[in-house]
């Protein structure tokens, strides 16, 4: 073991008394294995490019040097959330590591499920919890005050486009664009190259898919699907002038086959040339600058689209979470320690290359003279994106509940889900804006019904 985890495993030995209550009301054990034997740790993880790079380098790097054995179980991000649901709501205990989000953090936490991080991870002088971006730490902490997660890699939405179309048509971008700006931009760049449309916007259902950037546009916008007293706003006049201007702008600017298309579609259309800018997750520039983009170096990045609010970009993280009921809680926070430390991103740098870095967690990365040579084209404006995300005050008015495109309640991910539905068939052409916010609202008063009791 070396220096670098003995300081760690100092801090987690520290937490043996408080792991050893666990053991007693909450079924955690030790680290060890039944029989005595060497350590290990159970992961549950989705099964994106980061998380598959990690399972890599696992046994050579992190076992190698602690003596402690990750089993992974990798899945698609649909069945893991299924299953991590699952298994956290029973307290089963075959997970001891789940990678969760800044969604599932706050009830996850509420409902007893996760293990602080506060006395073991956070307080390990090598690992450096200041280091972490504040929205990150901010958004993976509780009501309790209490860490409950670290973030693997982090994400925000900011606005890419084709700057060598927007120089050939004379037209400028802002660095701080509104909507009405980029409105007007894409009505101007529709058509500037054979069958270019203006901007790709998310239309497939889902509350991940569409109403990932459509909320971020109704909090900016003055909207919001609750008031801080739970009364539903899915159709106030604010919620329905963002879906109605996001609906238009898509069907008469954006890409085609809008109302099935999400992010990967958008991708794909961006990097083909099929429309000459879109709205999206920060995580798409590694794509779009890769070596085998055909857009790389064409492309500008500017902060998410505003109109009310200062600023308007979403927050987002795959982090990691110990399941309370966790057999190996020891070998769990050490795993945590070094998947998210600088380290590792350090070891990705040099084994794989700093465009694959799970970047979006720590002010260090964005600092680092090797990443800024693989993201000089999008990664300052990236991390300005994530440092002005304030998911406690999103919009316009007070939330009972934090998130900026999402509402982190249990209950959200399957009333967006339905809402979503009609969104996309607007988009389609196969109902109004009207109709499509009055089902939203139906949906979001059952929900509020829960939380005003």
């Amino acid at each position: 073991m070396n220096r670098r985890h003995r300081r760690i495993a100092t801090t987690v030995a520290g937490a043996s008394i408080m792991a050893m209550a666990l053991a007693a009301c909450g079924g955690a054990g030790g680290s060890t294995g039944a029989d005595g034997g060497d350590q290990e740790v159970n992961v549950l993880m989705v099964n994106n490019p980061q998380m598959v790079d990690l399972q890599k380098l696992t046994a050579d790097a992190f076992t190698a040097d602690t003596g402690i054995k990750v089993n992974y179980t990798v899945l698609p991000e649909n069945d893991v959330r299924a299953k991590i649901s699952q298994e956290f709501s029973s307290q089963a205990g075959q997970y001891d590591v789940a990678s969760i989000s800044n969604y599932e953090v706050p009830f996850y936490a509420t409902n007893g499920w996760l293990t602080p991080l506060d006395d073991t991870v956070a307080a390990s002088a090598e690992f450096d919890q200041g280091d972490i971006l504040e929205p990150m730490t901010k958004s993976l902490t509780a009501a309790d005050g209490k860490l409950y997660a670290e973030p693997f890699y982090g994400e925000s939405s900011f606005l890419m486009y084709r700057k060598d179309v927007f120089d050939a048509a004379g037209l400028t971008m802002p660095d701080k664009p509104t909507w009405d700006q980029v409105a007007e931009l894409a009505a101007e760049v529709d058509g500037a190259e054979d069958g270019m449309k203006g901007i790709c916007l998310r239309g497939q259902p889902g509350w991940g898919q569409v109403y990932a950037p459509l909320t971020s546009v109704v909090n900016t916008f003055g909207g919001t699907w609750f008031d801080e007293d739970w009364t539903a706003q899915a159709d106030s006049p604010e919620f329905t002038e963002a879906v109605q201007f996001y609906v238009d702008l898509v069907r008469e600017h954006g890409e085609n086959g809008a109302a099935q298309a999400g992010y990967t579609e958008c991708l794909n259309n961006l990097q083909q040339g099929n429309v000459a800018m879109w709205y999206d997750s920060t995580a798409a520039a590694g794509s779009l600058e890769a070596d085998d983009s055909p857009v790389k170096g064409k492309l500008g990045y500017v902060a998410a689209p505003v109109k009310e609010t200062a600023s308007s970009g979403w927050l987002y993280s795959w982090a990691w979470g110990i399941q309370k009921a966790g057999k190996n809680q020891d070998a769990a926070a050490e795993f945590i320690a070094w998947a998210s430390s600088k380290e590792y991103e350090q070891l990705v740098g040099e084994k794989i290359g700093w465009s694959s870095v799970p970047a979006g967690k720590r002010a260090s990365t964005y600092d680092n003279a090797d990443y800024q040579a693989s993201a000089g084209a999008f990664y300052q404006q990236t991390e300005d994106a994530i440092t002005t995300a304030d998911p406690d005050d999103p919009g316009v008015q007070p939330r009972p509940a934090p998130g900026i495109q999402f509402v982190a309640i249990p209950e959200f991910a399957d009333m967006a889900t339905q809402a979503s539905q009609e969104i996309s068939a607007a988009i389609a052409g196969q109902t109004s804006v009207t109709d499509a916010v009055a089902e939203g609202q139906q949906l979001a008063e059952k929900v509020a019904e829960k939380y005003q009791e």
